[in-house]
């Protein structure tokens, strides 16, 4: 039987494709995205679901990684490296060839860090300099 937050070893992590593990991250991401937003925020939520797709979207995704890629650890940069440079079964909507492949690794650094419970630096990176934002 699978649980919701099974954990996998690191080994058994890096074993799957990082389409996968930008698929997890994904996920992940967009409930953390709408999590926030639904309380921090007294919206609607028509207006809530517009600014989780402003923050969730390819172009915002790859201006994240920018922004975190500093505080990354050499892991967490071979996992980006690896989604970033995989061969995508889809093309980007709204977002350069670029931003859509530094959105891949983004998630796939998400991904890979929740399943392997990683919890303690997944929030790290997920809350990096959105204090200093909220203050702005």
């Amino acid at each position: 039987m699978f649980k919701i937050n099974e954990v996998f070893t690191k080994e058994k992590a890096m074993g799957l494709s990082s389409i996968v593990l930008a698929f997890v991250g994904d996920a992940v991401y967009s409930l953390f995205v709408r999590e926030r937003l639904a309380f921090e925020n007294d919206s609607k939520t028509g207006e809530l679901n517009k600014l989780s797709s402003e923050i969730v979207c390819a172009k915002a995704q790859a201006k994240r990684i920018d922004e975190i890629m500093p505080i990354l650890t050499e892991e967490e940069i071979a996992i980006f490296k690896r989604a970033r440079n995989t061969k995508k079964g889809a093309k980007a909507k709204h977002a350069s060839v670029v931003e859509y492949n530094k959105s891949t690794g983004f998630e796939a650094v998400i991904g890979f860090l929740y399943i392997t419970g990683e919890y303690e630096r997944l929030n790290y990176l997920l809350n990096y300099g959105v204090e200093d934002e909220n203050r702005g």
